[in-house]
């Protein structure tokens, strides 16, 4: 038992957190080749994919609830040598995670119509949405285990087994957008359908591939039984921390409609051009995600072990590495837009748009960056319920209004929106330094551990 605490607890950052670099890197390059493939078929379907995966994507985050309290409480739990423990938290979090990826996917397909309206879409642009949103749907089953799965395979360490199961996703993915897009071997071209379907296809192989991880690996054997013998407790403890946990993505999303709407009155022009430079700000915090993801980890087993100061400092030396990892990105892309949106669109009007935005994404990325690694680090510390607290009175008291004044009242457009944005995340992250440094964490900690 004590050989097994001492492993989880001095596993390094590099190990855990390279395979999830290149996970999150296929994760978010499916995405880039997805848009780069209809940038070629349609700018009309990028707009209208663009906003579908916003709505769908605040239908994830229902997933993401127990994922998240899954990630932390199955690390703790290992930090601290409750093996048995982190093993029944597995079991818990995928049945949890069966019925809301049923009851989410029924909700989606039958309401993804009068939800698309919501954004005052019309024309293609709506008819290619609502293409993606109803056939996307049906994949949300598959999303809502394969986050459950990943969750319980990360937390006990085996980052480099989900990192290939991504890999066979994206080729999966990118074989049916080039399908989908070029009409290759004398295939129709089926545009959004097709990319949509291979996103289906993905997402089930996801499921499967994970499965057999977790007997391989774990030995854990998911059986029907499971998805109906949830532990009530371990639900309640899933949902205390990933219900304010996944508060704070939720408001973010939300928030993300209200300006899309913003967007939506500049024009098609600038609604392609936000989705193009969206996919690329990706890179820019691309890094910064992957190793708060894997501090949340370590800091977790830390707390477990209740080794605080050793906590503290690694979150600490992870900020200073993603600020300056995400400054420095976000000035390769800006000094290089032309080139880089020339690869997404020919048109003159959204690169006019999205060349001064790529230089406000080098304002936006360090204050992201100080954002994603502190809130990270104290959700896993167990204080849940101030990032989001702090992420609803600034994302809706500073991003949302600040993204009208500055973007349709002054005119500023997209960089406005941008720009408001960079305030709200510099914000964000301001207050989540000072909590840190203030270490409120270690009585809600030592409430859980004990």
């Amino acid at each position: 038992m004590e050989d097994q605490n001492n492993k989880y607890q001095e596993q390094t950052l590099f190990s855990i957190t390279w395979p999830l670099f290149i996970e999150l890197a296929l994760h978010m390059g499916m995405g880039i080749v997805a848009t780069l493939m209809l940038s070629h078929y349609s700018d009309q379907a990028v707009a209208g994919v663009g906003v579908a995966n916003q709505l769908l994507n605040i239908f994830i985050l229902v997933f993401n609830v127990t994922s998240i309290g899954a990630t932390v409480l199955i690390s703790q739990n290992l930090g601290a040598g409750r093996l048995q423990r982190a093993r029944q938290l597995s079991y818990s979090v995928f049945g949890l995670n069966f019925w809301f990826g049923i009851s989410i996917a029924i909700i989606v397909f039958s309401l993804g119509e009068p939800l698309l309206r919501f954004y005052d879409i019309h024309g293609a642009v709506f008819d290619y949405g609502l293409t993606f949103v109803r056939i996307c749907a049906l994949s949300l089953f598959f999303e809502s285990l394969s986050l459950a799965l990943s969750a319980i395979l990360r937390s006990h360490g085996y980052t480099k087994e989900s990192m290939m199961v991504t890999v066979y996703m994206n080729l999966i993915s990118i074989g049916g957008n080039i399908i989908a897009t070029t009409g290759i071997f004398g295939l129709p071209v089926t545009g959004v359908t097709g990319v949509s379907w291979a996103i289906f296809a993905a997402r089930a192989y996801a499921v499967c591939a994970l499965l057999y991880l977790l007997y391989s690996r774990l030995s854990l054997k998911i059986v029907i039984k499971d998805i109906f013998n949830a532990r009530k407790e371990d639900i309640r403890g899933l949902l205390e921390i990933g219900i304010p946990s996944a508060g704070e993505n939720l408001s973010y999303q939300l928030s993300q409609v209200v300006i899309t709407s913003f967007v939506v009155t500049m024009g098609t022009a600038s609604l392609a051009g936000r989705v193009y430079i969206l996919n690329i700000s990706m890179l820019c915090f691309l890094f910064t995600v992957a190793i708060a993801q894997g501090t949340q980890l370590l800091v977790a087993r830390y707390i477990g072990g209740r080794q605080f100061d050793r906590a503290l400092k690694r979150g600490i030396r992870t900020l200073k590495i993603a600020m300056l990892a995400s400054t420095l990105a976000s000035l390769v892309i800006a000094i290089g837009g032309d080139t880089i949106l020339d690869l997404f669109t020919k048109d003159p009007e959204i690169i006019m748009v999205g060349l001064p935005v790529l230089w406000a994404i080098v304002f936006v990325e360090p204050g992201r960056a100080m954002n994603i690694v502190l809130m990270n680090s104290l959700k896993s510390a167990g204080d849940v319920r101030f990032p989001v607290i702090i992420g609803i009175i600034s994302m809706w008291g500073i991003a949302v209004p600040l993204s009208y004044f500055f973007g349709v009242h002054y005119g500023l457009g997209l960089l406005g929106i941008w720009f408001a944005q960079g305030i709200d995340e510099w914000l964000r992250g301001c207050f989540a330094l000072k909590r840190w440094l203030t270490k409120p964490w270690e009585r809600f900690t030592k409430a859980v551990i004990n």
